[in-house]
């Protein structure tokens, strides 16, 4: 019985884990860190989700598409809100950093603790350089900025550390 539960939590957990960001689809809820766990129990599997920042747009749709990918793994599904401890872009995997940059989306930096108003040194996610500039302190969402390379001149958005 212990070893068919632990099949259902890694198959729970890879149904969810595999939801695309509806805003940044290159990267998966669990990229993004906001798939903070999945539980099976008696057959219903609930995943914790913590939205990126408080007025996120997009926190009902990642909670209603991790419920459907729940269910169309087999499992009845719930979603929790998780807010504490809120997220942070530390939680962003190293694979999701690298998902950002290959998209044209500069990443946080690692351990970036900052606030959303800071002027950090960003580098460019098309040719490296880190002679940018940032045009608007909101990009496509509002938790990222407008940059552009004053190398390559391509602009581009920055995923704010918060």
């Amino acid at each position: 019985m212990v070893e068919v539960l632990d099949l259902d939590q890694a198959r729970a957990w890879a149904a969810a884990a595999a939801v695309p960001d509806p805003e940044v689809p290159c990267v998966t809820v669990a990229d993004l860190g906001i798939l903070r766990w999945v539980r099976v129990e008696d057959g219903v599997a609930t995943a914790g989700v913590a939205p990126t920042y408080s007025g996120c747009p997009a926190v009902l749709a990642i909670e209603l598409a991790v419920e459907t990918a729940l269910r169309d793994a087999g499992f009845d599904a719930r979603t929790e809100r998780i807010l504490t401890p809120a997220w942070t872009t530390d939680w962003i995997t190293d694979a999701g950093r690298e998902k950002l940059r290959a998209y044209g989306i500069a990443p946080p930096a690692s351990g970036g603790k900052g606030s959303l108003f800071d002027s950090p040194v960003v580098a460019c996610p098309q040719c490296g350089s880190d002679d940018t500039a940032k045009i608007s302190e909101f990009g496509s969402t509002a938790c990222k900025a407008q940059y552009q390379c004053r190398s390559c001149a391509e602009p581009f958005d920055y995923f704010k550390c918060i």
